[in-house]
């Protein structure tokens, strides 16, 4: 049966559980693996990114596999992603897509005989969040009981960590200026699963007393690609919600700070954070790579 990894509830909560298991122990052992090997799988970008494109060729070249990547601007994507989808070169292979909206993912899962995998869309960022999670698991040895903080705009990356965070029975809250909250819809669903984890949701527009207590401490870029025109705006609206030693402070004395790279420092996160001994950011990072090729593993064996 085909899968695809559409959002975090592609999977079941033992799924994750087993993907963040298997990332670990791949991260222990980096030797090559053939287990890919002959297959070929194509990579769609019609938003660009270098950390997502770096981990992903590395991760699949790692598994043996062959990347094709199809940058926007090379292609008629309008009319060739269900072409791509179902194309026989590409049979029992992927397509990893980085996009725009959640809807172009889901017709190609629709049409395709591939599994899909969501690099990125405007409503989630699911294999972010895989990392986080392994990340977390990493440090804590555990994610049932955590409690994680997400301080800004309630985004694509802030969805998958509320659904994501709810299967495994973390604690999530996020923080964000009124008007900039994550979608109902979602804060509902994560509500819903939690219910089953024993995990609580929460959405406040009061960032110090979000902070308070907390295992993680997690934030973003204020604007994130297609929102240039708001830069201005954002950053006067957002700037009480700056990550910042005193926000850390805040935080349980063994807290983490994670964001999901770039980094505007100075803006959404100062440098003494990022920099601090509390940051995991640059294993949050690394461990895309890991991840992903769990998944890709998952997926296509």
């Amino acid at each position: 049966m085909k899968r695809d990894f559409l959002a975090i509830e592609s999977l079941t909560t033992e799924e994750l559980h087993g993907l963040l298991d298997r990332a670990a122990k791949m991260k222990a052992d980096r030797r090559p693996s053939d287990v890919l090997a002959g297959r070929s799988i194509g990579m769609i970008f019609e938003k660009p990114s270098t950390r997502t494109r770096v981990s992903f060729e590395v991760a699949i070249a790692e598994l043996g596999a062959h990347a094709v990547v199809l940058n926007a601007s090379e292609l008629q994507l309008g009319r060739g992603r269900r072409m791509l989808a179902r194309a026989p070169f590409l049979a029992d292979r992927a397509l990893v897509v980085r996009t725009f909206e959640q809807d172009r993912l889901e017709r190609l899962a629709r049409w395709g005989d591939i599994p899909i995998v969501n690099a990125l869309s405007d409503l989630m960022h699911p294999c972010q969040a895989l990392a986080d999670l392994v990340t977390v698991q990493e440090r804590f040895g555990k994610l049932a009981g955590l409690s994680l903080t997400y301080v800004g705009d309630g985004n694509n990356v802030a969805h998958s960590l509320l659904t994501g965070g709810a299967m495994v029975g973390m604690n999530v809250t996020v923080a964000t200026p009124a008007g900039y909250e994550p979608i109902s819809q979602i804060v509902k669903r994560a509500e819903e699963l939690a219910a089953g984890t024993g995990a609580r949701i929460g959405v406040t527009t009061d960032a110090a007393a979000a902070a308070e207590g907390a295992d993680v401490l997690y934030t973003d870029v204020w604007a994130s690609m297609g929102q240039e025109r708001e830069v201005e705006e954002r950053r006067l609206i957002f700037a009480p919600y700056q990550v910042n030693g005193a926000l850390v402070a805040r935080a349980a004395s063994n807290a983490i700070v994670m964001h999901c790279l770039p980094a505007h420092r100075g803006e959404e996160i100062t440098d003494e954070v990022i920099e601090g001994p509390q940051s995991v950011v640059w294993d949050q990072a690394e461990n895309r790579l890991h991840a992903q090729k769990a998944l890709l593993e998952w997926l296509l064996t």
